[in-house]
C-alpha cells in the first residue's frame, strides 16, 4: 500500500501519518518544517497552490490512496480573506481530485460538520448542505469536485477534532484549554454550539481504514457524545481533575468580530460504526486516548 497524506504537519494529518502501518510506503506532502525523522515518512516539501510541483509529486509517487487533510480550518480567516480560501479549500483540492482520477487512486477527503446549518442535530449524510459561513461553503464546494472527480472517492466530514497532537503540530483547542486550566485563567464557553466531538487519535485511525477499504462515497467521522461546548469544557475540566476552574457560560453571538458559526451540527455516526472496524469513543475515553498519544506531557491535576 502507498499513501500519501497532504498536511503533513496538520493536527489531523500527523495523526494518520503516526498511525499508518509499518508495511506501508507513507509519503506527506506539506510546505511547513518537516518534523523529526523517524524514516517511516517520506516527506515532500510542496506548497498546495504549487499545480506544477504537485503534479510532479503525484506522477512520480503514484500513490495507491491519498488522505487529503490539508486546508485552511480556521473559520475567521477564511471569512475575512476568502480568495485565499478558495485558493487552498477549493482549489487545491479540484486539483488534487484531477491527479488522483489520472493514477487511478483513491481519494480521502476531510470534509467538515459545518457544511450543515445547525438547525437541526444528528445530522446523517443525506441531509441537505448549507453553511452559515465561507469556512463551510468552501468545503461544500470542495465535496462536489472529489464527488465529480471518481466514483471510488471519500467524502468523510469530521466533527470538531479533540486532543493533543500526535506528532507534528497543528491547532489544539484542547492543549489551549489545558494551558489556561493550568494557569487559572477563566475560560468563557458557547452554550449554543453543539457538536460531537471526535478524539485525533480515533480520527486518524479511521481515515486510514477507510484508505485501505472497499468503502465509497460520504461518512461521518464523529464521537458518540452530543455535547455543548461549556458543557464539553466542563466534563473535561473534571476529567484532568481542575473540577474548580471558573469557567464561564455565555452565548457565541456575544463574541463580536467572529464569523457565524452554526448552532448544532452534531453529526450521526452510525454509519461509520456499522461499516468501520475503528471503535468511536465517548468524550472522555476520548480525551483519554489522546492524552496517552499525544506527543505533548501536561499535569493533569491542580
Amino acid at each position: 500500500m502507498k499513501l500519501l497524506v497532504t498536511g503533513f504537519n496538520g493536527f489531523v494529518a500527523g495523526s494518520i501519518l503516526a498511525q499508518a502501518p509499518s508495511d506501508w510506503e507513507v509519503h506527506g506532502i506539506g510546505r511547513s518544517a518537516i518534523p523529526v525523522d523517524t524514516g517511516k515518512i517520506h516527506y515532500h516539501l510542496i506548497d498546495m497552490l504549487d499545480e506544477k510541483a504537485l503534479k510532479v509529486a503525484f506522477a512520480d509517487i503514484r500513490p495507491d490512496a491519498v488522505i487529503h487533510a490539508a486546508g485552511i480550518a480556521n473559520i475567521d480567516f477564511c471569512e475575512n480573506n476568502r480568495a485565499t480560501a478558495y485558493a487552498v479549500n477549493v482549489g487545491a483540492t479540484e486539483r488534487i481530485s484531477s491527479f488522483c482520477a489520472d493514477i487511478g487512486a483513491k481519494l480521502v477527503f476531510c470534509s467538515t460538520d459545518t457544511v450543515f446549518d445547525g438547525q437541526k442535530s444528528f445530522y446523517t449524510e443525506h441531509d441537505a448542505l448549507s453553511s452559515v459561513n465561507y469556512y463551510g461553503e468552501t468545503k461544500i464546494k470542495a465535496e462536489q469536485l472529489v464527488r465529480d472527480a471518481g466514483p471510488g472517492n471519500v467524502v468523510a466530514r469530521l466533527a470538531l477534532v479533540m486532543g493533543i497532537p500526535v506528532m507534528g503540530t497543528g491547532n489544539s483547542f484542547l492543549a489551549e484549554m489545558i494551558g489556561k486550566l493550568q494557569n487559572k485563567e477563566p475560560l468563557k464557553m458557547a452554550t449554543n454550539e453543539i457538536r460531537t466531538p471526535v478524539d485525533v487519535v480515533t480520527l486518524g485511525a479511521a481515515l486510514l481504514e477507510l484508505a485501505a477499504s472497499d468503502f465509497t462515497g460520504t461518512i461521518h467521522l464523529s464521537g458518540n457524545s452530543r455535547v455543548n461546548r461549556f458543557e464539553m469544557a466542563n466534563r473535561i475540566a473534571a476529567a484532568l481533575g481542575f473540577s474548580g476552574s471558573k469557567i464561564d457560560p455565555i452565548n457565541s453571538s456575544e463574541l463580536k468580530g467572529r464569523a457565524p458559526r452554526p448552532s448544532d451540527v452534531s453529526l450521526s455516526n452510525e454509519k461509520a460504526r456499522s461499516i468501520l472496524k475503528t471503535p468511536f469513543l465517548s468524550l472522555e475515553d476520548g480525551l483519554k486516548l489522546s492524552l496517552e498519544k499525544g506527543n505533548r506531557k501536561f499535569t493533569t491535576t491542580n
